[in-house]
């Protein structure tokens, strides 16, 4: 047992009360870790409350533990949120490396007197935590909450820590930022810890068909508009991208999360290496990058879009408008042409 974790132990060797948080519109492994996590610690007799900073995708309630779940955005929850922060002796951040990830509820975070527990395995970590379980070769957030949990529990066998519903949480966390285990990041470590959960009995195709099975049918209506209206291909930069307005998400009546995943239909087009996807919501205007191989599109990103994230899975965000995004966008792509022509 490392040090941090030692020094971790000893500090819940007493009964806390703990607030567990994630990044905005949260993905299944922000949540499934942070509920895995959540129900870990109540076991052990501590008091805690989950947080997401906004709304999370249809397709992600049926979680175990998503019912209590406070969300910081909605109207009448703020305050008990608030509180909430307030009273912790300590703060889990799960699933991001940088505060301003959190909003609206990254001040009352930085602010807070409770000492921070970071868990993550995106790059380049701001140092706010007091402890930090990190590590960028992991497959996903979800995988270091079960290795930690492995680490503190020692030789207990599986099934006397794990139980279905956690199970189901770290799962769907692993699965989801694996790609359904077809990404590059998948190791010999991401099928053994999968292995282990597996002992517990939980139904792994049940996980599968709620979270990419279980639309509505607006939502299938809203795909087909994309890929047969707004995806765009540039073949001599060898990248796909679509736009998505205000208007065009409220005409579907898209809800936060049900874009989530678009961006990967780009790189099924044949020879395409990157794939990005611009939407426009409330003002500001969200940016998913994909690629393949050795492109990064995390420098993409980092150096134009204010955001960052994995090699070949990243995220940013801008104030300009919709119209000036992607012509920045555009005007970026000379630049990156060679390495896109000569990814394998």
């Amino acid at each position: 047992m490392n040090q941090t974790v030692e020094e971790l132990v000893a500090f819940l060797s007493t009964p806390q009360k703990i607030i567990i948080t994630m990044h905005r519109d949260p993905d299944a492994d922000a949540l499934g870790s942070s509920l895995g996590w959540a129900s870990y610690l109540s076991k052990k007799g501590h008091t805690v409350t989950v947080i997401s900073p906004t709304d999370y995708a249809a397709n992600l309630r049926w979680l175990p533990g998503m019912s209590k779940v406070l969300v910081y955005e909605k109207s009448g929850e703020q305050g008990k949120c608030r509180r909430k922060i307030e009273e912790a002796t300590l703060i889990c951040c799960l699933d991001f490396s940088a505060l301003s990830r959190l909003k609206d509820l990254g001040k009352l975070v930085q602010d807070a007197k409770a000492p921070k527990l970071l868990i993550d395995h995106h790059l380049e970590p701001e140092h706010f935590a007091k402890w930090m379980i990190w590590d960028t070769k992991a497959a996903a957030t979800a995988q270091l909450v079960y290795a930690l949990i492995k680490e503190i529990e020692g030789d207990v066998p599986t099934t006397s820590i794990f139980d279905i519903p956690m199970a189901e949480n770290l799962y769907a966390g692993i699965m989801t930022d694996t790609g359904s285990f077809k990404h590059g990041n998948v190791t010999p470590a991401v099928h053994l810890a999968i292995a282990d959960l597996m002992l517990t009995g939980f139904d792994t195709s049940r996980v599968h068909r709620l979270i990419y099975d279980n639309s509505p049918l607006s939502r299938l209506q809203f795909l087909g508009y994309v890929l047969s209206q707004k995806l765009i291909v540039l073949p001599e930069y060898r990248t796909a991208y679509m736009v998505l307005t205000d208007a065009e998400l409220a005409r579907f009546n898209s809800s936060p999360g049900e874009t989530e995943g678009i961006v990967n239909y780009g790189l099924q087009v044949e020879n395409v290496v990157m794939s990005a996807l611009f939407i426009e919501r409330k003002g500001e205007i969200k940016i998913s990058f994909r690629s393949v191989g050795d492109f990064s599109v995390r420098d993409v990103s980092s150096t134009y879009f204010n955001g960052g994230g994995h090699k070949n899975a990243s995220g940013g965000r801008t104030e300009l408008s919709i119209n000036d995004t992607v012509d920045l966008f555009l005007s970026i792509l000379p630049k990156y042409k060679e390495e896109l022509l000569k990814v394998d």
